[in-house]
């Protein structure tokens, strides 16, 4: 969803006890962060870095004639060092980053630290028992054969070693050829469960329910269902996503991309969430803009 969203640029002025937003054109990088890619992918990546680890980085590539960004490429937070802010809660952004093991300069690095811990610190009990979960059921779906055991009912017993010599050998003929052959003294006798009890869907189901609730998204737009608030349209749903998933990093973007290190002074970015949302007002508007033009040019 924040990978979907465009940028926007915008100054403010003291109107009537109030401050007055006005959009105009802006930097164009607005339009395309990163040259290579296109801005979907570039927001995209850094709302899932913001998600998981709480913080992401963009490296600043080129930079206008008055010194502000024209260029940036996105960092992947895996291949980020820095050993004053080592986490995994961040208390300001770093002084010192290391990329690869490379030290970079700090000014060069555009730093984006979310609001709330990323969700392998938050989550991690709920995501370990998720993959186990996970991991159980793939077990009982690559099984081609009913899961039982096989019962000795006469002759001499069989010592451990035999019986898992036999065992094996059903296994293997029951995969190979899905038909298996025993002599009068030894049975096969199927568990009595149901396929829902083998592949923990009531299990899974609640640990999708617990991932919802540390993603902080309505459970319902993950379609779990629950005895509590539900969605009349597709608006409303989108609107929940916004508000309780997407919004505390659409934020910590928005205010970080306004920063000085950033903009001159007195500007500043937003992601267009009123065209995601559906306000036809603010799409017309939009629609006759001019194009976006650079804040200087760009350095030689």
């Amino acid at each position: 969803m924040i990978g979907a969203l465009d940028f926007q640029h915008y100054t403010r002025q003291w109107v009537a006890e109030q401050w007055e937003e006005i959009y105009g054109p802006g930097p164009s990088w607005l339009d395309r962060p990163d040259p290579n890619v296109t801005r979907n992918f570039l927001l995209a990546q850094t709302a899932c870095d913001l998600f998981i680890d709480g913080r992401a980085f963009w490296y600043v590539t080129s930079r206008y004639s008055n010194g502000f960004p024209a260029s940036f490429t996105w960092l992947p937070h895996e291949i980020v060092n820095t050993p004053d802010q080592t986490g995994p809660q961040y208390l300001r952004p770093a002084k010192t980053i290391q990329v690869q093991g490379q030290t970079i300069n700090t000014n060069d690095v555009v730093q984006f630290l979310a609001p709330i811990n990323g969700i392998t610190i938050t989550a991690q009990r709920t995501l370990d028992i998720a993959i186990r979960l996970d991991e159980a059921a793939r077990r009982f779906a690559s099984s081609e054969i009913a899961a039982g055991y096989l019962q000795q009912t006469g002759g001499e017993p069989m010592s451990g070693d035999e019986l898992a010599e036999l065992a094996e050998g059903w296994a293997s003929n029951r995969r190979d050829n899905a038909i298996g052959a025993l002599n009068e003294y030894v049975k096969f006798v199927e568990f009595d469960s149901n396929p829902s009890t083998l592949q923990l869907v009531e299990g899974r189901q609640y640990s999708a329910l617990e991932l919802a609730r540390v993603a902080n998204i309505p459970p319902y737009l993950v379609g779990i269902a629950t005895g509590g608030m539900t969605y009349q349209n597709a608006q409303q749903a989108r609107q929940d996503l916004y508000l309780f998933g997407a919004k505390p990093f659409i934020d910590c973007i928005e205010q970080t991309l306004s920063g000085p290190n950033v903009l001159p002074r007195g500007q500043y970015v937003r992601l267009d969430v009123e065209r995601y949302l559906g306000d036809s007002h603010i799409v017309d508007d939009i629609a006759t803009e001019p194009a976006a033009e650079p804040v200087g040019e760009p350095a030689t």
